[in-house]
């Protein structure tokens, strides 16, 4: 007797695994993009400083890691983040909201330095350079490469720090189609096995 395949459960079983593949493909395409970016990030310390951008936007990552400057014309506000110094004690990074230039747009958000505590630093501003570093908030942000008075250096920005997993996620969505398409066959197998039995009862 022919053994029949459930029509609708393989189906479904077979588009999930087509699924899970192609994000797995995807995600390598992904590994390869981020590949790629990081080399340019690499890069960007050995190339020529450039303006700080009047108004941040998406587009501006592709400063990350570069040389640059600001002049502060005015702190308007301050945030501390949990951040590392130089040598990498655990602590407070020191982040000043800078007017730059007129009473409109975003400024600039500064890094000024690092210390133990939270409270915020006595700056009223000035012209300070840095390396350009990733922000959550306002895309980017300036940590300057010498700290005003008072604090510490704080740690600078790190390519490290951006994480790459695209290589790990494409090898989990392999191993999920994998493991998906084995408990198919198994469940088929049992299946089987128990049609053959019923139809050798007498």
């Amino acid at each position: 007797m022919m053994k029949r395949l459930p029509i609708i459960g393989t189906v479904l079983v077979l588009a999930a695994v087509a699924t899970m593949v192609g994000l797995g493909l995807w995600q390598l395409q992904r590994a390869e993009w981020k590949n790629d970016l990081l080399a340019t990030y690499a890069a960007a310390a050995n190339r020529p400083a450039v303006a700080y951008p009047a108004v941040p936007n998406q587009d501006e990552t592709s400063l990350y890691f570069r040389k640059s400057s600001v002049n502060c014309l005015e702190v308007i506000g301050w945030r501390s983040t949990s951040g590392r110094s130089e040598t990498g004690k655990s602590g407070w990074a020191h982040i000043a909201h800078c007017r730059t230039a007129g009473a409109e747009g975003p400024g600039a958000q500064v890094v000024v330095g690092w210390s133990e505590r939270p409270d915020d630093p006595e700056w009223a501003g000035g012209i300070v350079d840095g390396i350009i570093a990733p922000d959550s908030q306002y895309v980017i942000r300036l940590v300057v490469s010498e700290p005003i008075a008072g604090l510490q250096k704080s740690q600078p920005p790190n390519i490290e720090d951006i994480p790459n997993n695209h290589m790990s996620y494409a090898v989990q969505w392999f191993l999920f189609g994998f493991i998906a398409l084995i408990i198919f066959l198994i469940a088929l197998r049992g299946r089987n096995k128990g049609v053959a039995q019923s139809g050798n009862l007498p």
